[in-house]
Order: C-alpha cells, then sequence, then structure tokens
C-alpha cells in the first residue's frame, strides 16, 4: 500500500507570525493603534485601550496609561482613568469599552459632538513652550528633514514607526 505523501499543516500561532494580540497588546514589540483610530467616534480611544491593556498584561514597554494625551479625553467625557481601567482589567471587548463609555460619559455626548472633538484633537500641536521643545527635539531625532509632522497625531504615528524599525 502506498504511503501517503500529503503533510500535516497547522497554521501559524499569533505570535509565530507577529500578529498583533489585541486583547493583550504587547507594545515591546508593536505600537499601540495610531491616535487616528477611531471606536464610537472617538480618536484617541483605541490607542488608549491598548495602552491600559499592556499595563494589565506588563508589555507596555515605555507607553504610560493616563497621559497628557489619554487626559484629553478623560476631560472630554468626564469618565475617570481608574473606572475605565477597572473595565479594562477585567477583560471587556472594544465594543463593550464604548458601551461603558457611552452609558457614563459626564455629560453624555452626542456624535455630533464626539466627531467635532475628535476633529479638533486630531489637529492639535503643542500649546506651551515646554511641549514645544519636547516635540521638536523628538521630531529632530526621528526625521528633522519632514516638514509635514504638524500635529500630535503626526508626532506619535512617526514616533512610533521609527521606534519599531520603520525609516523616516
Amino acid at each position: 500500500m502506498a504511503k501517503s505523501l500529503k503533510k500535516s499543516y497547522t497554521s501559524p500561532t499569533s505570535a509565530q507570525v507577529g500578529a498583533v494580540n489585541y486583547s493583550a497588546p504587547d507594545l515591546t514589540r508593536h505600537p499601540p493603534r495610531s491616535p487616528r483610530t477611531r471606536l464610537g467616534g472617538y480618536v484617541h480611544l483605541p490607542r488608549l485601550i491598548d495602552k491600559a491593556r499592556a499595563v494589565v498584561a506588563g508589555t507596555n514597554g515605555d507607553f504610560h496609561f493616563n497621559c497628557p494625551m489619554d487626559q484629553r479625553f478623560w476631560a472630554f467625557t468626564g469618565l475617570k482613568p481608574a473606572a475605565l481601567f477597572k473595565q479594562i482589567k477585567a477583560g471587556k471587548s472594544d465594543s463593550e469599552l464604548l458601551a461603558y463609555v457611552a452609558a457614563h460619559c459626564n455629560p453624555p455626548r452626542h456624535a455630533a459632538e464626539i466627531a467635532a472633538w475628535s476633529a479638533w484633537f486630531e489637529q492639535q500641536t503643542p500649546d506651551n513652550p515646554d511641549g514645544r521643545a519636547f516635540f521638536n527635539d523628538v521630531h529632530r531625532k526621528n526625521a528633522a528633514h519632514r516638514k509635514d509632522i504638524e500635529t500630535w497625531f503626526d508626532w506619535l504615528e512617526l514616533d512610533d514607526y521609527v521606534t519599531y524599525g520603520g525609516r523616516p
């Protein structure tokens, strides 16, 4: 009887292919989602969630939960960082976290307000001399020749790209 020539195949694990596990991202290997990525219309929320999940997993590297960018989200939504962190630590999905944000936002926000805030936040530039000096220093180190780096979101995306091996 002839032997089967078929080899058994198993799919590679996400770790083997370098995939990002969004339920426990390893920010020592991959950046969090772009600040431009939206969840429920909110810019930065997916990035904030990635950072918190990485803190829970102990894989946040140099990323901080409740940084100044996160604090702008708290100011707009009226949410407390510890309260949302508790939900993230409980293993809630993105959609469950968005439902939590909607239910606890104070004051409640309508889609048009969220869209306007997101558009405003996406265009923010350093607003004080210390912030401008920090922005310029990292911009110079990462890609001084890039004249299109104007907003904090531009800066974060460039910094993520360069930090994880991209060439400016």
